[in-house]
């Protein structure tokens, strides 16, 4: 009765998508459909729902909050104590129409100036990095920001770190993702195969380390690498995902407590704060549809996320 069904005009394809095919992630049971990124038209509503109407264009966070909860009282949706996942804990948006739970609470308005495509593509990795870097992060003009791992959820942080008017140092494995990487604001690139040690490398650049530096992989060493190339009191964000084998991942305890250091988690980013984000699309600062990649049919989908493990291609794929 709280909920809506969307007609799925286009969903991001994503590393999360990838985990939970993997096994990884103990919400999914088959038989299941993946998708968690979409954007689209609302299609019917529920009784309940006062705040959208057939044909509004909406997307929506990839962690959705009941409305209740006392998380979610206390405004912080992406940690409802009964979130739901479109993708993960209910079936997703790797198809025609999905349904959405709790549609007042969770529900996003898209601007007439922004594309589906554009708008699908925030659903995790934009908006996750939005959050990391602005909420989480509290990055300031001036702050050195190293980003480890330049895929979709990087390229974002670093376009978001830059308008910011931070300083942001890029690593990674790949060189053309690096070049890419600059394009979209990194003034610094380490490629992480070419030198001998990722943290002497950061704390050069950055004369004594980065006042925030980000996970967006999501793997014991760019986690261990982004929390030891801190300078004091700097704050470290995981976005990348540490499942399976790497959910315990080693690190430097030692440098945290003697300089003080802060290790934040990111997880998604309520609807609400959404608008913050739009604003800064709508006027230029953010221009999030040059990180949209590939664009691939729903038929070329499963083929696309069983090679996600390879790291190919440049930016966000988007099923159109």
């Amino acid at each position: 009765t709280e909920g809506v069904v969307i007609k799925v005009e286009a969903t991001g394809l994503c590393r999360s998508d990838w985990h939970g095919w993997m096994g990884h992630d103990p919400d999914v049971t088959l038989p299941h459909v993946p998708g968690h990124e979409l954007a689209g038209t609302v299609l019917a509503t529920g009784r309940q729902v006062t705040r959208w109407k057939r044909g509004d264009r909406v997307t929506v966070p990839f962690v959705g909050g009941c409305g209740h909860c006392f998380e979610c009282n206390s405004g912080n949706h992406q940690v409802c104590e009964h979130q739901f996942q479109p993708g993960f804990t209910a079936w997703g948006s790797f198809a025609e129409y999905v349904a959405v739970d709790y549609a007042d609470t969770n529900l996003v308005a898209l601007p007439e100036s922004l594309d589906f495509e554009t708008a699908a593509s925030l659903g995790c990795r934009f908006v996750t990095s939005f959050r990391a870097i602005v909420d989480q992060g509290r990055v300031g003009p001036g702050d050195w920001v190293a980003v480890h791992g330049c895929g979709g959820v990087g390229l974002s942080a670093i376009m978001i770190a830059a308008a910011l008017g931070a300083n942001v140092v890029a690593i990674d494995l790949a060189q053309e993702k690096l070049d890419f990487a600059r394009q979209m604001g990194a003034v610094a690139t380490i490629n992480a195969r070419e030198v001998a040690d990722v943290v002497e490398a950061v704390r050069e650049i950055t004369k004594g380390g980065a006042h925030v530096s980000i996970d967006a992989l999501g793997h014991p060493t760019t986690c261990f690498n982004s929390i030891a190339n801190l300078r004091r009191r700097g704050r470290h964000v995981q976005v990348g995902l540490m499942l399976g084998d790497h959910a315990r991942p080693q690190i430097p305890m030692d440098r945290v407590i003697g300089w003080e250091l802060e290790i934040l988690g990111s997880h998604g980013m309520q609807a609400f704060r959404y608008q913050a984000m739009m604003n800064m699309i709508e006027t230029g600062k953010l221009s999030p549809q040059k990180l949209v990649g590939r664009r691939i049919s729903l038929e070329e989908a499963p083929a696309a996320l069983m090679n996600m493990d390879r790291f190919e291609g440049i930016g966000i794929s988007v099923i159109t």
